[in-house]
């Protein structure tokens, strides 16, 4: 695939490439198929490690299949199961393994990476990363890569999906019919149209639901730690409670961090006004559901519709039951409560989105050594080797963020000609991408040495 730098190099060089004409007559060459339109194309060199074994990946839980293929394209060695593995299983398979992807549940521990004496990169396909132990990833030298937006069209329109729901109580009307009972009533039952949403979390989920829900005649309120601006009529509002004490829906859309653990509980709840609904599809345990339930009980609220919990089953047909969640059965009692098993992004676009983003992220750290939208690594890139630079060779060197590793670094490398170097750091972790010419097959091993020998060393991949 041509670098788009390389086609405006391609471009640029010509002397009439000014006139619109002499563009599209280049465009037109390079959307050709022939040998000779390929030929004219400055073709990014495809790169692979040196000195080291073919790379494996283990792909874990309902991956979208496009991902795998995507992977065994690049002559990856996969395994994919469809389950999530438990900490056992990985410690027991994982130091076989270079990379791996997961989902939601399957935990990434501190322990996990100590065993992992081969990974370099973790992908999480979805949006979350608190499954995985990020400090102790970067400090493994690991990246790790999510898909921070691909599904926030389907969760925002599962959300306005329950919106509807909760308002009609038709899910319920539903069940009774398939049981055989004829209960047709409006009482309690709503139209969305008028009513106020409070999002809390404005971000790639929350402002696509806010366009939808003003769509709908509604009345948008939002609740965010950072200023933003506000998409159509929504309104930012300065405080949670104001958010709560306010809204007729609130829906819930923030990651799980040690301050938003229990963000949503009794006091926040009885701040709602009375018979609101509550909807989290963001994380299991940012509300205290045993606070939830009480509130349902108690008709201070009217209804709620939960995708996320605590502790989930690691497979389809697993029980979610109390021994899972001690108030799982008091929960599933109640009326006018959606419960569904975490599928906010389970669509087939999502999934797809999601597999090609992350894969594409896994596979350009791997073969060429970029960390582009990592979330717990510096990100640090430098343009393709091309094939008409083939003498030259990729340094990656994942080091501790100390004084004068750079003046090592470059020393080792000054026998050479340095064509492009790149590094930055994030907390205790520095990356260095360096591309070094003619240097000879009798050099990679005393040049590994030397980097790789440093105190500050984590990791030290060479490409070429």
């Amino acid at each position: 695939m041509t670098s788009p730098v390389n086609i405006i190099s391609s471009v640029a060089a010509s002397p009439s490439s000014l006139t619109s004409s002499s563009i599209h007559d280049h465009i037109r060459i390079l959307r050709r198929k022939d040998s000779a339109a390929l030929d004219y194309i400055r073709q990014p060199k495809i790169l692979h490690p040196i000195e080291n074994e073919d790379l494996r990946l283990l792909i874990l839980e309902n991956i979208s299949q496009e991902a795998v293929r995507a992977f065994r394209a690049q002559g990856y060695h996969v395994d994919h199961y469809t389950k999530a593995f438990s900490e056992e299983e990985l410690l027991e398979k994982i130091g076989q393994y270079h990379a791996i992807g997961i989902r939601s549940k399957t935990k990434i521990t501190k322990r996990v990476l100590s065993a992992a004496s081969k990974l370099l990169v973790i992908g999480c396909f979805c949006i979350g990363t608190n499954q995985v132990d990020l400090k102790a990833a970067s400090q493994a030298g690991i990246p790790v890569f999510n898909s921070p937006f691909s599904n926030s069209r389907s969760v925002a329109e599962l959300v306005m999906s329950e919106l509807v729901a909760l308002s009609r109580q038709y899910f319920e009307r539903a069940w009774e019919m398939r049981n055989g009972v004829w209960n047709k009533q409006s009482k309690n039952c709503w139209e969305l149209r008028g009513k106020t949403l409070g999002i809390v979390g404005y971000g790639h989920i929350g402002s696509q639901l806010s366009v939808l829900a003003e769509a709908f005649g509604m009345r948008v309120l939002f609740y965010d730690v950072i200023n933003l601006m506000p998409l159509g009529s929504a309104r930012q509002v300065e405080s949670l409670e104001s958010l709560l004490s306010q809204s007729d829906f609130v829906t819930l859309h923030i990651p799980e961090l040690p301050e938003t653990i229990n963000m949503i509980s009794k006091k926040e709840l009885s701040q709602m006004k009375k018979g609101a609904y509550l909807i989290n599809n963001a994380r299991g345990r940012v509300v205290d559901i045993p606070a939830l339930v009480d509130a349902l009980k108690s008709k201070h609220l009217a209804g709620a519709a939960i995708d996320v919990f605590p502790f989930e089953p690691a497979a389809n047909g697993d029980a979610f039951d109390d021994q899972l969640n001690s108030w799982s059965s008091q929960l599933r009692s109640i009326p006018n409560v959606i419960l569904t098993p975490h599928i906010g992004g389970s669509t087939e676009e999502a999934q797809r989105m999601i597999g090609e983003e992350v894969s594409q992220a896994v596979t350009r750290y791997l073969n060429y050594g970029s960390t582009l939208s990592a979330v717990n690594f510096p990100e640090v890139d430098l343009r393709a080797i091309t094939n008409a630079e083939g003498n030259q060779v990729r340094i990656c060197h994942v080091h501790k963020n100390q004084p004068g590793v750079l003046r090592q670094v470059n020393d080792a490398l000054s026998p050479y000609n340095v064509e492009k170097q790149y590094s930055d750091s994030k907390g205790e972790i520095a990356y260095l991408l360096a591309d070094i010419a003619d240097v000879s097959p009798a050099d990679f091993s005393r040049l590994r040495e030397r980097i790789s020998g440093t105190d500050a060393n984590i990791i030290t991949r060479f490409l070429a």
